[in-house]
């Protein structure tokens, strides 16, 4: 007897997954996850925070940029993603689109860890975002409380550099401004 035969997802899939549940597909595999816990959304809540109002808005820094938290994003090759926080420089979006999902390769994403989304983040969704084109990567854990930095060079991630705790840190693309580290773990 031989294998079985694994059906590739689709859209549907997402679709039909219980309220509460995330979906994403990544080499035709539909993996899904529950809402994040409390601590892992403040960290990201926070970072949004931290980074739109210089960023997004254009107050105290350069502008520039649309980020959002959560989007879902469908590329080229049929993977579908939901990043924890994600940007665009205006360049290469200059506004929303008016849709559900969003198309347009983001130039950064962040992906916060948890001990039941760390191994796919790295595994599958690091590779797929090199393929897909963004520039750079930020990995944040809010339990062990670091923060690693990537950076797209040469067809492979470039560690920046890894900072924890209390650190204060100017992280690219964002390097304009000061990031203090224990803003993002502070409950």
């Amino acid at each position: 007897m031989g294998d079985p035969v694994r059906k590739i997802a689709t859209y549907e899939d997402i679709l039909a997954l219980p309220e509460g549940m995330t979906g994403e597909i990544l080499g035709g595999v539909l993996y899904t996850q529950p809402r994040p816990r409390a601590r892992h959304a403040r960290s990201g809540s926070r970072l949004q925070t931290i980074l739109g109002g210089p960023f997004d808005i254009g107050d105290g820094g350069p502008g520039g940029w649309i980020i959002l938290s959560e989007p879902e994003l469908h590329a080229p090759s049929g993977e579908i993603v939901v990043p924890d926080t994600v940007g665009w420089r205006r360049e290469h979006m200059p506004e929303l689109p008016d849709a559900a999902y969003i198309d347009v390769c983001p130039d950064w994403v962040c992906e916060l860890l948890s001990p039941s989304t760390a191994v796919k983040d790295r595994e599958k969704k690091m590779p797929f975002y090199l393929r897909w084109g963004v520039h750079h990567i930020w990995l944040i854990d809010p339990g062990l409380h670091t923060l690693e930095v990537y950076r797209a060079e040469h067809e492979r991630w470039m560690l920046l550099g890894t900072w924890s705790e209390d650190a204060v840190v100017r992280a690219e693309p964002f390097d304009s401004i000061e990031l203090k580290l224990e803003r993002l773990w502070e409950r």
